[in-house]
């Protein structure tokens, strides 16, 4: 009878194993959910940065026209006689209303942000990217539609710290799909602006459609995630209560999982980590946080060159590099470079699975390479077609994603149970910082060229 019971209880096992795979599968999509719908707005903005301004530039040069960014951006901009068809003003205005928003949030938040729930965290940014569609849709002045675009910055900020944060209360596998959400987000964004203004649809209405990305957020969040027990949604940690010591040692039960799957699949690269301290619990203290600062900046360091690279490129260079035999007009060229570059950054932001890069300084290099090629370019105009920077632009894309993805699987790694939720918002400085210092040096490179 023993035995039986015992044959029994095994052939319990498979049943449970199917259950931890369907919440593995529900976690690793709503990550992927909401990594899309966090990104989404972001994108976007830097997408129809060159239509934001270039209707500007009309509206304000000319007689007023209806309350709204209509779909007239077609055409070269006349105020201005130079070889590269500038706008008066640099992309690089919408890329820093669209970063540094974000920054400061992430470079305070990250030492506050533990006294307040997901859940709220979660509605706000919601509200924010609300906000900021309903802004530049129906915006009649400059002023409107930069405020518009910190909106998104402000949600995808405060979004892309808490999520990441996030993924320490659940397995490693949901990093993976967080980061191909992002990176799916690029694709989807910048694809959708394109084809749908392509096609006729006028800029207000595209971005109008796009109201449905907040709502997905909530439901992917609210509704798709399996939270542990005792997760605190709606309250502080401290004020959680068994939460304190019960998150951390669910936190722990996780990273065991963790390491159990990583020494099958890694065996000869999974390295043991110290021992932990089972008694620690509660928020980590100034000199702890300092630490894990400390312990990271090995990764957020080639993280930020990488992104300070491209995104100097990207609304530094791209809107400058104009072919004028093209079949494309000005404005669909840089719709297109934009779009590419996200398609190789989600290509690269979901490879994780098959391949980890853990040397982030070659990427590094690599990203300075393009960079100064592309310069050149600009400046001596050697590039016969637009599809050669095509190629180069998604290329590019292809280490800004694969830099992102793996300096967060490393952290994930690599910090201690305790640290690892402030870790992993701490190091999402990185990137964002690199971005603001791109854009602040794109304006200078802008009206050095177009005063040539």
């Amino acid at each position: 009878m023993d035995e039986a019971d015992s044959l029994d209880a095994d052939r319990v096992i498979p049943h449970n194993q199917v259950e931890g795979r369907s919440s593995k599968i529900r976690n690793w999509s709503g990550f992927w959910l909401l990594g899309l719908c966090n990104n989404f707005a972001y994108v976007v903005m830097l997408s129809a940065a060159h239509d934001i301004l270039t209707k500007q530039q009309s509206d304000n040069s000319t007689t007023p026209t209806p309350p709204s960014l209509n779909g007239d951006f077609e055409v070269r901009n006349s105020s201005n006689s130079t070889r590269y068809d500038c706008n008066p003003v640099s992309t690089a205005v919408v890329l820093l209303a669209d970063i540094l928003p974000s920054l400061v949030i992430k470079l305070s938040a990250t030492f506050y942000i533990h006294h307040v729930p997901y859940g709220f965290r979660v509605l706000f940014c919601v509200g924010a990217t609300v906000t900021s569609f309903l802004l530049v849709s129906f915006s009649t002045t400059m002023t409107m539609s930069i405020l518009g675009v910190v909106f998104a910055s402000m949600g995808s900020g405060l979004g892309e710290l808490s999520f990441l944060s996030l993924t320490a209360f659940f397995s490693s596998d949901v990093l993976e799909g967080w980061g191909s959400g992002t990176g799916g987000a690029g694709v989807a964004g910048a694809l959708m602006y394109s084809a749908l203004t392509q096609a006729g649809l006028s800029p207000p209405d595209t971005l109008l459609t796009m109201l449905l990305v907040p709502a997905a957020m909530l439901l992917s969040y609210f509704l798709l995630l399996a939270f542990p027990p005792m997760f605190p949604q709606w309250r502080r940690l401290r004020e959680a209560g068994p939460m304190g010591r019960g998150g951390a040692e669910e936190r722990r039960r996780l990273m065991d999982e963790r390491e159990e799957e990583e020494e099958e699949e890694e065996e000869s690269e999974q390295q043991e980590k110290g021992p932990r301290e089972d008694g620690a619990s509660g928020p980590l203290s100034c000199t702890e946080k300092m630490r894990a600062i400390k312990m990271i900046l090995k990764f957020v360091l080639p993280l930020g060159t990488v992104y300070y690279a491209e995104y100097f490129i990207n609304q530094g260079l791209l809107e400058l590099l104009y072919f004028p035999k093209s079949t494309m007009t000005h404005a669909e060229q840089y719709r297109w470079y934009q779009t590419l570059y996200q398609v190789g950054v989600l290509v690269s932001r979901s490879s994780l699975r098959c391949v980890k890069i853990r040397n982030l300084w070659a990427l590094a290099l690599l990203q300075i390479v393009n960079t100064v090629f592309l310069l050149s370019a600009v400046y001596f105009q050697f590039l016969p077609a637009p599809w050669l920077v095509f190629i180069i632009v998604l290329y590019e894309g292809l280490l800004g994603g694969a830099a992102y993805v793996n300096t967060f699987y490393f952290i994930s790694k690599e910090t201690g149970d305790r640290e690892r939720e402030f870790a992993m918002a701490a190091a999402s400085v990185g990137d964002t910082l690199g971005i603001a210092l791109a854009a602040l040096t794109a304006f200078p490179a802008h009206s050095y060229f177009c005063s040539l």
